[in-house]
C-alpha cells in the first residue's frame, strides 16, 4: 500500500464518523486535508513546467525535481511520454511526504500527434459530431502519452482578425461558439473521467480575451456587462454547463481588474451565478503580470488572486513564495488556502489518480493509439470539411485528375507550415504536403512544381515568425528567379494551383497584425500568374480572415483551407479533384479592409442606418471610401453544386413564454454534384427594451443531398433562444414580434414572423 493510501486510510478510520461534510465533499479528500500542513496545501496550488515545450512566456520553472519531492508542486505541464510521466509521478508518489499524485497538463489545442485543422478551421465545418470526434481522438492520443489535463477548448469570441489568436477559437458568434464549446468538452471528458482515454478539459480564457483593444495580444478589454453577457460570455457558460472540469483565466483586465484577480468574475459570475464546482488555474504567469498591470507587488497580487477565487498558479510561483507570509499577516485565511487545495485534490480524485497514480501510463498505448490510420482518416475528413470555397471562377474546380498542373507557391511543398499555430505536440515530419497529396490522389496528373516566391521577403519579419521553428525560409534565389521558374512551369500546364497565404506562426499567440493582406512577395507572384491567362486556383492558407479584396477581383478561384493539419495535402487534393465537395462556411466575417474592423453579422442597426449598405448616403452610418458590407459574410461558403431554399414554414404564428416553435424549409440540390450545405436560422427581435442586433444565429443544420435530391429540414427554436440579458442582467424574453430568416449565410432572405405572448 502506498504512503498516501496508508495516511488516508488512517485518517478515515479516525475521523470519517465525525467529519461534518456537505454532500459534495469527498471523504478521502477531506481526510487528506485534515492531515496536511499549510505549506503542503500551498504546494498543491503550484503548477510548474520544466521547459522543452512551447511556452507562452519567458519563465521556466527551476529545481522542479526538488520541489516535487518537497511537496511543493500540484501539477506539471509540458511533459509527455509514459517514461517521463512515470519518472515525475514516482517523485511525487514515492518521494514526497504525503505521496499526492501530480496532474499532467498540456496544450492539446487541435489534436495531439494527429493534428487537425486549427480551431477556426474546424469551426468552419459546422459539424458538431465531427468536432466532438476530433476532441475524442485528441484525448485518446494525449492520454496514451500520459497527459490527463488539457488546456482546451479556447472559446473566446473574436471579432477582430488582427488578433492572432482568432485562429484558436470558433469565430465571432456566441450561439455557434457555445455549440462547439459543448462538443469539445464532451469529446475530451467523455462520460467517465477515470477512463484512461479521457482527460480534463479547461475552458479558456475567462474572460473576454478575444476582445483585446486594437487586436493586440494581452491588451486591455473594456465593455459593458450587457455586451459581455449577451455576446461574449455564452460559450464559457456552455462549456461549464457541459461539465468542464477546470477554467483558465485570461491575461486582460475586466472592469479595471485583471481576470486572474477579479473576484466578480471568478466568484460572483463563475461560481455563484453559473455554479462551477471545478478549479481555476491562471494562464502562464498571469498572476505575476498583475504587478505590471499596477495592482501591487507579488505578495499583494497573489493574495488578491487567492481571495478572488484562483486555485492554481501557473509557473509564476506567487502562491508558493508569498501565501504563507500573507497568512501570517492576515491578508489571506487558511480557509481560503484549504478551499483552493480541496478543489485541486478533488480533480485528482475524479481522475482516479488516488486509486491509481499510474493509470495514464501504459507503454503499449503510444504505438497503438497515436497517429493510427483511423486517426489520420478522421484528420483528413476534418481538413476537407473545414475548407471554404470562396470563389469558383467559371467553374474551374474541381480539376481533372489527368490535367497538366502548374503547382506553385511558397506553401505548396512546405511541410513546416501544414499543422498550424498552437500545435506544440504535433510533429511536422508527419505532415503531408500539397505536392505529395496531389501525387497520392491524382497520380495521373502531370505536375510542374515551382516555389514562385518566398512567403515574405522581409528578414526582420521572418525572424519574428521563426521563434518556434523555420516557418519562413527566404530563398537564396532572387524573387525574380523564383518567379521566372514559376512562369516556366505555367507555360507547360493547363491550370495553375497557387498555394499562398500565411506561415503557421503569422497567426496565433503574440502574432497580431495590422496589415491583413497576403504578403507582397506572394501578391506579385499572383498578379504575374493571372497575367498569363491560364486558369488560376488560389489555395489560401491562413489562421485568420484576410483582406483579399484585390485577389477576389481577379479572374481566379479561391479555396480557403486554413492550416489543415497533418493530413493537409491529401485533404486539399481531395477538394481540388472533387473527391470531396467543399461544404465549409465562414465563422468570422471577412472585411474588405482593416478599416471596417470590427465587422460582424450581429451588429446593431443604429438610429441612422444605411438604406443601401452598398451605396453612400450623407448623414447615414456608412463610409466614404468603401461600402458597409464585408467581402464575405458570416456563414458564407460555396459548393461545386448549388442549393435552392424554399417553402419556409413556422409551426405556430403565436407562442407562449415556455413554448418552442418548429421551423421547416425545403432544400434542393439543383447542381451537378452531390454535396452538403449548412442551413442557417437567424432571428430578429423586432422591438425590445434594449437595442437589438439586426439578427442573431439561433439554429443550424448540416445537410447532405445527392444531386437532384430535395429534403425538408426542420429546426427548433427553444424558449431560451428568444431570451437576452436586460439592463438588470436578467435572462428574459419579452413579448412581441420575432422575424425568422433561413438561408445559406447571414444574408438569408427567406423570412417569416411569429408573435411571443
Amino acid at each position: 500500500m502506498s504512503r498516501l493510501k496508508t495516511i488516508i486510510l488512517g485518517c478515515l478510520l479516525v475521523s470519517f464518523s465525525v467529519l461534518a461534510q456537505s454532500s459534495e465533499q469527498i471523504p478521502m479528500v477531506e481526510a487528506l486535508l485534515e492531515k496536511m500542513t499549510v505549506e503542503q496545501k500551498i504546494g498543491q496550488l503550484n503548477l510548474v513546467t520544466p521547459g522543452g515545450g512551447i511556452a507562452t512566456g519567458e519563465v521556466v520553472s527551476r529545481n522542479v525535481e526538488a520541489k516535487i519531492k518537497a511537496g511543493n508542486v500540484g501539477g506539471l505541464f509540458g511533459v509527455s511520454g509514459p517514461n517521463k510521466i512515470r519518472m515525475a509521478q514516482d517523485l511525487a508518489v514515492n518521494q514526497s511526504q504525503l505521496g499526492i499524485p501530480l496532474l499532467f497538463g498540456f496544450d492539446v489545442i487541435h489534436g495531439y500527434k494527429t493534428t487537425f485543422p486549427i480551431p477556426l478551421g474546424l469551426a468552419s465545418s459546422w459539424d458538431m459530431d465531427l468536432i466532438k470526434k476530433t476532441a475524442q481522438v485528441a484525448a485518446k492520443e494525449a492520454t496514451a502519452d500520459g497527459i490527463n489535463w488539457n488546456f482546451s477548448p479556447m472559446v473566446d469570441i473574436t471579432r477582430d482578425p488582427r488578433w492572432g489568436r482568432i485562429a484558436e477559437g470558433a469565430g465571432e458568434d456566441p450561439f455557434l461558439g457555445s455549440a462547439i464549446a459543448k462538443a469539445m468538452v464532451e469529446g475530451y471528458q467523455g462520460d467517465d473521467l477515470t477512463a484512461s482515454n479521457t482527460m480534463m478539459a479547461t475552458v479558456k480564457h475567462l474572460a473576454l480575451y478575444g476582445a483585446s483593444e486594437a487586436g493586440r495580444d494581452y491588451n486591455s478589454v473594456d465593455m459593458s456587462h450587457l455586451k459581455m453577457f449577451n455576446q461574449y460570455m455564452p460559450p464559457y457558460k456552455a462549456a461549464i454547463d457541459a461539465g468542464a472540469a477546470s477554467v483558465m483565466t485570461s491575461f486582460n483586465d475586466i472592469d479595471g481588474v485583471p481576470a486572474t484577480g477579479n473576484k466578480w468574475l471568478l466568484t460572483k459570475v463563475l461560481r455563484e451565478r453559473w455554479g462551477f464546482e471545478g478549479f481555476v488555474v491562471s494562464d502562464y504567469t498571469s498572476l505575476n503580470e498583475m504587478v505590471a498591470h499596477g495592482l501591487g507587488d507579488l505578495q499583494a497580487v497573489s493574495a488578491l488572486a487567492l481571495n478572488a477565487g484562483l486555485d492554481m498558479d501557473m509557473v509564476g510561483e506567487g502562491f508558493l513564495t508569498t501565501l504563507k507570509k500573507s497568512l501570517e499577516q492576515g491578508k489571506v485565511t487558511e480557509e481560503a488556502i484549504t478551499k483552493a487545495c480541496r478543489r485541486i485534490l478533488e480533480a485528482k480524485f475524479k481522475l482516479g489518480l488516488f486509486d491509481d497514480p499510474y493509470r495514464y501510463i501504459d507503454m503499449d498505448r503510444p504505438k497503438r493509439d497515436i497517429l493510427s490510420p483511423e486517426n489520420r482518416a478522421i484528420a483528413r475528413k476534418a481538413a476537407a470539411a473545414s475548407a471554404v470555397l470562396l470563389k469558383n471562377e467559371t467553374g474551374i474546380l474541381p480539376i481533372s485528375k489527368t490535367a497538366k498542373i502548374a503547382l506553385v507557391g511558397p506553401l505548396a511543398d512546405n511541410r513546416n507550415n501544414m499543422l498550424g499555430t498552437w500545435a506544440p505536440t504535433g510533429e511536422t515530419k508527419y505532415a503531408v504536403t500539397i505536392r505529395e497529396g496531389i501525387a497520392n490522389v491524382a497520380p495521373s496528373a502531370k505536375v510542374q512544381y515551382a516555389k514562385g516566391s518566398n512567403i515574405l521577403d522581409d528578414p526582420e519579419m521572418a525572424k519574428k515568425i521563426n521563434v518556434f521553428g523555420p516557418r519562413v525560409i527566404i530563398s537564396e534565389s532572387s524573387p525574380e528567379e523564383l518567379l521566372k521558374e514559376a512562369l516556366a512551369s505555367v507555360s507547360k500546364s493547363d491550370v495553375v494551383v497557387a498555394v499562398v497565404g500565411e506561415a503557421t506562426e503569422m497567426s496565433g499567440e503574440a502574432a497580431s497584425r495590422t496589415d491583413l493582406r497576403i504578403p507582397e512577395a506572394q501578391k506579385k507572384m499572383i498578379r504575374a500568374l493571372v497575367e498569363t491567362g491560364k486558369p488560376v486556383v488560389l489555395v489560401l492558407m491562413s489562421g485568420r480572415p484576410l483582406n483579399i479584396s484585390e485577389e477576389f477581383e481577379m479572374p481566379v478561384s479561391i479555396l480557403q483551407v486554413w492550416h489543415p493539419g497533418v493530413e493537409a495535402g491529401n485533404a486539399i487534393a481531395d477538394l481540388l479533384f472533387g473527391n470531396y465537395n467543399p461544404s465549409g462556411k465562414l465563422t468570422a466575417t471577412w472585411p474588405r479592409t482593416v478599416g471596417q474592423i470590427p465587422i460582424y453579422h450581429s451588429m446593431k442597426n443604429t438610429g441612422r442606418p444605411a438604406e443601401d449598405p452598398e451605396e453612400f448616403q450623407k448623414f447615414r452610418s456608412n463610409y466614404l471610401d468603401v461600402p458597409n458590407t464585408p467581402l464575405f459574410a458570416f456563414g458564407y461558403g460555396l459548393s461545386y453544386t448549388t442549393f435552392e431554399y424554399s417553402n419556409l414554414k413556422l409551426s405556430h404564428d403565436r407562442i407562449g413564454q415556455n413554448q418552442s416553435i418548429e421551423v421547416s424549409v425545403e432544400i434542393k440540390n439543383t447542381g451537378e454534384y452531390d454535396g452538403a450545405t449548412v442551413v442557417q436560422l437567424y432571428l430578429k427581435d423586432v422591438v425590445r427594451s434594449i437595442t437589438p442586433p439586426k439578427r442573431t444565429l439561433k439554429g443550424f443544420k448540416k445537410v447532405f443531398l445527392k444531386k437532384g435530391e430535395q429534403k425538408t429540414v426542420r429546426l427548433t427554436l427553444r424558449a431560451d433562444d428568444l431570451k437576452f440579458y436586460n439592463n438588470e442582467l436578467e435572462f428574459i424574453a419579452e413579448p412581441g414580434v420575432f422575424e425568422v430568416f433561413i438561408g445559406a449565410d447571414s444574408n438569408a432572405t427567406l423570412k417569416k414572423s411569429f408573435n411571443l405572448q
